[in-house]
Parts: C-alpha cells; sequence; structure tokens
C-alpha cells in the first residue's frame, strides 16, 4: 500500500467563480474589478494548507472517475495525495458563486446537491496508519466512517459550520477538536458570550474548542490548559476573506501533528489565516511555514489573553 498520509479528510470541495467589486457588500451594488474561477471547498483547502505548510494531506472524499477531472488534477498541483479518495462516475464539486466586497467580506452562494462524504465501506487499514481526520459539516453523510476513525485514535477536527438536526449533534460529539465559527457556536449553544458557548461545546472528551471571529480573533479552551482565552487579530490589510478558515482548520491540524498546545495551535492557525486573507482567491494566497513563523516572529503579533469575564458579549 502507498504511504497513508498523516493528516486525511473529506468533506466540500468546489469550484468557485469570485468577482470583486469596488464597493463594500453592504452597499448593494458596485463595479466589477477582476473576476476569477478558483478552487475551494472546506476541506479541500485546509488540505491545501497543509501541503503547502509542508505537513502531509490526503483528500479522501467522493473524486470523479475521469483521469483528467479538473478538481483531481488540482488537488494534486496543491500537493494532495488523491490515491486513497474513493471514485464515482457522478461525484462533482459544489459550485459556488463568491461576491467580494472591496473591505474584503464576501457572500457566497453555492449548489451544493453533490456526492459528498466518502465511501461507507471506506478501509479502517487506510484510516488506521493516519493520525489526524478533518472533517467539515456534510460529514453527517458519512458518521459511521467518523465515528471509526474515533475508535482507531484519529484526532477528528471538526470544522462545523451549519446543522441539518441530530446528525450534526452526533458529529459535534465525535470531534475531539472542534473549530466553529463563533456565529455557529451561538446558534449550536444558544449562548451569547464565548466565554459560555466554550464551556456549553466543552466535554470531557475534548481536546479543544475554538471559535473563530475573524477581525475579532480566536476565543478558546484546551484540555492541557486552564482557563478560557482570547486570541487578538494579526493587523493585516485584508484583500480576501475566502478560504481564510479553511486555512485556519489546516494549519491547525499541522501544529497538531507536529505537537504543539492548544495556545500553540490555535497561534499557528490564526497566522497562517492572517497571511490567507492578503491575497485573493481561496488558496492563491496559502503561507508557507516561514511565512507563518516570520509573523509569528514579528513584534506586533498578538497574545493571548484571558477571558476574566464569562459574560463579554461579541457585540454582534
Amino acid at each position: 500500500m502507498p504511504t497513508v498520509p498523516s493528516i486525511l479528510g473529506f468533506g466540500a470541495i468546489a469550484i468557485d467563480d469570485i468577482v470583486y467589486v469596488d464597493q463594500p457588500l453592504s452597499a448593494g451594488k458596485g463595479k466589477v474589478l477582476h473576476s476569477a474561477r478558483s478552487f475551494g471547498g472546506n476541506v479541500a483547502t485546509a488540505l491545501a494548507a497543509v501541503a503547502r505548510l509542508g505537513g502531509s494531506a490526503g483528500f479522501v472524499g467522493w473524486l470523479g472517475s475521469a483521469a483528467d477531472d479538473a478538481v483531481l488534477r488540482d488537488l494534486v498541483a496543491s500537493g494532495v495525495e488523491t490515491e486513497f479518495a474513493p471514485r464515482h462516475p457522478d461525484a462533482r464539486p459544489v459550485r459556488s458563486r463568491i461576491t467580494v466586497g472591496s473591505d474584503g467580506e464576501r457572500f457566497i452562494a453555492y449548489d451544493d446537491d453533490a456526492m459528498l462524504g466518502t465511501a461507507s465501506d471506506f478501509p479502517d487499514e487506510v484510516l488506521s496508519r493516519a493520525t489526524v481526520l478533518i472533517v467539515d459539516s456534510y460529514a453527517t453523510r458519512s458518521l459511521d466512517v467518523v465515528a471509526r476513525a474515533r475508535d482507531l485514535g484519529l484526532a477528528i477536527l471538526g470544522d462545523i459550520e451549519w446543522s441539518c438536526g441530530p446528525a450534526t449533534e452526533r458529529l459535534i460529539a465525535l470531534c475531539d477538536h472542534l473549530i466553529l465559527p463563533l456565529g455557529f457556536g451561538r446558534t449550536a449553544t444558544g449562548r451569547r458570550s464565548p466565554a459560555e458557548m466554550l464551556d456549553a461545546l466543552w466535554s470531557p472528551s475534548r481536546s479543544a474548542v475554538v471559535l473563530t471571529d475573524g477581525g475579532r480573533g480566536v476565543y478558546y479552551r484546551g484540555r492541557e490548559e486552564t482557563g478560557l482565552w482570547h486570541l487578538p487579530p494579526h493587523r493585516v490589510v485584508v484583500v480576501d476573506s475566502t478560504g481564510a478558515g479553511d486555512c485556519f482548520h489546516g494549519a491547525y491540524a499541522h501544529a497538531l501533528m507536529r505537537g504543539a498546545d492548544t495556545a500553540g495551535r490555535v497561534a499557528f492557525a490564526a497566522a497562517a489565516a492572517a497571511l490567507s486573507i492578503a491575497g485573493r482567491g481561496g488558496r492563491e494566497a496559502l503561507p508557507t511555514d516561514d511565512q507563518v513563523t516570520e509573523l509569528l516572529a514579528s513584534t506586533n503579533a498578538p497574545s493571548a489573553v484571558e477571558l476574566k469575564n464569562a459574560y463579554v458579549d461579541t457585540g454582534t
């Protein structure tokens, strides 16, 4: 058997048609400055980020069976292993149309009527040779595979952005590294403050709970640390925030593989995500390990502060 990558993932894989306009999205309309087609998707971009950082990544979700499939070729070009991905002639990517405003914020319209998840009989022999499995909200379609991976000892890193009900609740329970956008954390818990959300999402089986909040930074809790923490954002010029969260997940997984503690994983991931928004597209600006290390060593790199007040509100 070929070497199995240390970090595997299955979930959304997408082709994005991106339009950049000269006004913020709140203006309601604006002039087109630039348009581009890009490959994206939560898990696919996270794995591309791992590869860009020098890690070993493999996509194991459904792929088309044609040898010249554009999505397959892009993954390979991005350094992501596809040898172990199941194939099906009807598999196709999610198609997204993304509008990016002058402030870097974006609106994503997507069609996800596609084969997502992975084969129900995905082999334990492959899973058992990996260390981390990255999944997104679409992993509800392959919960048994996620459960088997957890039983085999893999760290399950969950990028969950929306819920489809009880299946999502089970998926969240399977994730020992749970990384959510703060907005979904509020929806999932019914709480308002980051501290309350972190506590509500915590369980004895968790290794870490992380809430990302864009320009407000990151809130987190880890098993090896006491307290709840807030890491303020890096101050960078925002060009395009597309794929920043996916880059965060990939960089977090890479730092996890290297043995970093929760604070180290979050700091590394936040720096990688900050660098990714300085360029256009979901993958074009994915950083290298050296670039992340340099940003972390800069004099203005933020430091985490403990959340003293459990009722601190984000104001949104």
